[in-house]
């Protein structure tokens, strides 16, 4: 089973504009794509787990949804650095009632775990919210808050245990020598 790096979209690689649906509004945060390709070379899967609820608002459809994420990815790929899958809740409950994938729920996590075979133990989820560290939590993975984003206001909201990073790169090194780490010491 693989290993995989689940990540929040927005406030996490990008920068925090509230319902983005359109590229010519994305706006990478500093050292993201490079990242990805560090992450991606050391063998994780990276999964974006994203709430988007501006499709139960009605203010952006699927499509728009899918077609920004290929134009992440297209633009990634430039960079030598790719994102493997996509996942999004298009739920609100105020809008369309409870759903099972919305975040702090893990759906979107399980989902990804079952469909690409992903040893969720080995796993990482990497947000800007508490809610992303509960969903982490929740699926079983290690998890680590971001200051970017809505990360400065949430830190005091996460438990003790939880990481907090800078930013993605300083989530990467700390998974990186965490990682390193565990396999050093099975190793003794």
């Amino acid at each position: 089973m693989a290993k995989a790096i689940f990540l929040d979209r927005d406030g996490t690689l990008n920068r925090e504009t509230g319902y983005l649906c359109d590229w010519s509004a994305w706006q990478w945060l500093p050292g993201v794509p490079e990242t990805l390709a560090l992450l991606g070379r050391h063998g994780y899967k990276l999964v974006v787990v994203t709430n988007q609820s501006g499709l139960a608002r009605g203010f952006y459809n699927a499509e728009s949804v899918k077609r920004l994420h290929e134009l992440m990815n297209r633009d990634l790929a430039a960079r030598n650095a790719a994102i493997h899958a996509f996942y999004y809740c298009p739920h609100h409950p105020d809008f369309t009632g409870p759903c099972a994938c919305r975040k702090p729920r893990p759906g979107m996590l399980l989902r990804a775990a079952a469909e690409m075979s992903l040893n969720r133990a080995q796993s990482w989820m990497i947000g800007d919210k508490a809610l992303d560290m509960e969903a982490g939590l929740a699926a079983g993975c290690r998890s680590v808050l971001v200051r970017t984003g809505y990360g400065r206001r949430d830190e005091g909201r996460v438990p003790a245990s939880i990481h907090v990073a800078d930013d993605l790169a300083a989530a990467a090194a700390h998974i990186l020598r965490d990682d390193a780490e565990t396999v050093w010491g099975s190793l003794r």
